[in-house]
C-alpha cells in the first residue's frame, strides 16, 4: 500500500470517527427506528437502489426491508457486519479500515469467523447521549463505500 493510499484511508478514518461523535441520539425507540428506516428506503426508491435495511434495537430486530435486486445474501451480510458493531462499539466501515492501514484485513487481525463477522461499510451504531450503543443501523446491497455514507445521510437527516 503506498503512502498516499495510508493518509487517504487515515482521512476516511478521521471523518468517520467525527461522524461517531456527531451522529449521536437523545432518546432511541421503536418510532424513531421506524421513521429512520422507512427514510433509508425512500432514499432507496429515489435513486433505485438495491439495498437491504435493517435497524436493531437493543437484540430485537424493529425495521427490515429489502429492495428489488438484493437477495437473501444481503441479510447474511447485514448480520455479519451488525456482529462488528456490537462487538466493537464502532461502525463496520470504521473497524475494518482500522486494519487496513494496519497493513492487515479485519479477521486476520481479530482472527474471528468469515461467516460471522464481517468489517465492511453499512453497519453503524445507534448511540443514546450518556447511555451508549442502544441499537444498530445497517444497509446492505451497495459497495461499502456507498452503504455506509447512505446510512449516514439518513442519520443526519434524521437527528437534524
Amino acid at each position: 500500500m503506498s503512502a498516499d493510499d495510508v493518509t487517504e484511508i487515515q482521512r476516511t478514518i478521521a471523518a468517520i470517527e467525527q461522524q461517531e461523535r456527531d451522529l449521536v441520539f437523545t432518546t432511541f425507540t421503536h418510532d424513531d427506528a421506524w421513521r429512520l428506516g422507512c427514510l433509508l428506503v425512500e432514499l432507496g426508491q429515489e435513486r433505485d437502489l438495491p439495498i437491504t435495511v435493517d435497524i436493531q434495537h437493543g437484540t430485537q430486530q424493529v425495521f427490515h426491508a429489502a429492495r428489488a435486486g438484493t437477495t437473501a445474501d444481503n441479510d447474511t451480510w447485514v448480520a455479519r457486519k451488525v456482529r462488528v458493531v456490537w462487538r466493537f462499539g464502532a461502525p463496520s466501515y470504521l473497524v475494518g479500515l482500522r486494519a487496513k492501514v494496519r497493513g492487515t484485513t479485519f479477521n486476520e487481525q481479530h482472527d474471528l469467523p468469515l461467516r460471522e463477522f464481517a468489517a465492511h461499510g453499512g453497519a453503524f451504531p445507534v448511540r443514546v447521549r450518556d447511555v451508549g450503543v442502544v441499537g444498530v443501523v445497517t444497509v446492505s446491497g451497495l459497495p461499502q463505500a456507498d452503504d455506509h455514507a447512505l446510512v449516514v445521510e439518513a442519520l443526519t437527516a434524521h437527528l437534524a
